[in-house]
């Protein structure tokens, strides 16, 4: 197969199995060629196919992959990034049915608003910081389409990073005033800590992961705009959901966002 045939079989079968709630086994078994240059094509063009079948529209990015403990379970050096899309945002306090997932879990996260575009290719923390009008808390629903979680790097990617749904609190904090570095977080499920730290388990600094996701767009000739959201990348490990679960991320000197789910 050539590889425009590639990236639109793939991105296809993903599409299908995000609509049909059905898992698909790992496509790096079948198509060797499948790297992760060509993972971001077969991204974009799933992102495509999901703007036009959903009527919506890009607001955004994710990472993925921002802890060391995360980059070595899967063998790479460097993070993942994702699209967010507007169709993806929930609002807090809105119950939140499990129905479309096909086994979705839900991570701690800092969301940062851009006010100025971030161009690389050598954007800087503090770079970030003064682009940065807001943060806020986030909850991030990730939900695989690959059997049992079980991905490559280049699946992943091609699997838009495994995004599916995101909620940010309902507080904006302006950053200057912060140490997102220092800033500790309590995550838990149904009432019990699941997992505490500080915002230096993504890349020993939350606006590293931002200013790292900046200069690795301007490889593919592409920016963050002033007025996206930025999930900056998981502060724990990813807990599954059940129904009736209740999640709470809370952050000192930002406050808390809270999920609740449902059948």
């Amino acid at each position: 197969m050539i590889k425009t045939d590639v990236v639109d079989v793939i991105a296809k079968e993903l599409f299908d199995a995000e609509k049909n709630k059905t898992a698909v086994d790992k496509f790096v078994d079948k198509y060797p060629e499948l790297d992760e240059a060509l993972a971001y094509q077969i991204q974009d063009r799933l992102v495509e196919m999901k703007e036009k079948e959903e009527n919506t529209k890009r607001v955004g990015w994710k990472l993925g992959l921002t802890s060391k403990a995360k980059q070595q379970m899967i063998g790479v050096h460097e993070p993942s990034y994702g699209v967010l899309l507007e169709s993806m945002q929930l609002n807090e306090g809105e119950p939140i049915s499990i129905a479309p997932f096909i086994h979705a879990k839900a991570e701690p996260e800092i969301a940062f608003i851009l006010n100025k575009e971030l161009k690389g290719p050598h954007v800087s923390v503090a770079d970030v910081l003064s682009a940065t009008e807001y943060v806020a808390p986030a909850i991030e629903i990730i939900d695989s389409r690959f059997f049992g979680f079980k991905f490559t790097l280049a699946d992943a990617v091609s699997d838009n990073s495994s995004s599916s749904r995101f909620i940010i609190g309902e507080r904006f904090y302006n950053p200057e005033n912060l140490n997102l570095k220092l800033m500790g977080f309590v995550y838990r499920q149904n009432g019990e800590v699941a997992a505490t730290g500080a915002g230096a388990a993504v890349m020993g600094h939350p606006a590293r992961a931002i200013a790292w996701l900046a200069n690795r767009l301007y490889k593919v000739g592409k920016s963050l705009k002033p007025g996206e959201v930025i999930l900056s990348g998981s502060l724990s490990a990813a807990l599954e959901i059940a129904p009736g679960d209740q999640y709470t991320a809370s952050f000192d000197g930002i406050g808390s966002v809270h999920a609740i789910f449902t059948e």
